[in-house]
């Protein structure tokens, strides 16, 4: 069995919108060489989802999580991205299995409060 995590994002118009989602990439790789991260993108961006889970099954990976990094977990992550999965996976022999967008995670969440009120003391990045 070969294992993948692929952050999918949104996606926008301008190509550095995607650089936190890229060094968020970068972070996993190098705590976890061996293991294979994608980022793909729900529109505007290439490499859309589909073509990404194309990639991976073709590459031998047969267990893939996905990790929607939305901060909110409905419109996109419970309407759109659902029938894509479904439609690759009646495609190819793949076990795919979607979390919770980041933003419903306990921990980002902390995160976020924590990156707000520490903007109360004192300098900013």
């Amino acid at each position: 069995m070969s294992r993948a995590l692929i952050l999918l994002a949104h996606g926008a118009r301008n190509p550095a919108w995607a650089a936190p989602f890229e060094a968020v990439v970068e972070r996993i790789r190098a705590v976890q060489p061996a293991l294979t991260v994608r980022l793909a993108f729900l529109e505007l961006m290439p490499p859309d989802l589909t073509t990404v889970l194309h990639e991976l099954a073709e590459a031998g990976t047969t267990d893939i999580e996905v990790m929607p990094m939305f901060l909110g977990g409905a419109g996109h992550v419970l309407r759109d991205v659902p029938p894509i999965l479904e439609a690759v996976q009646a495609e190819r022999d793949l076990r795919i299995h979607m979390h919770p967008a980041l933003g419903q995670w306990a921990g980002m969440v902390e995160a976020m409060a924590a990156v707000c009120l520490s903007v109360l003391q004192g300098p900013r990045p």
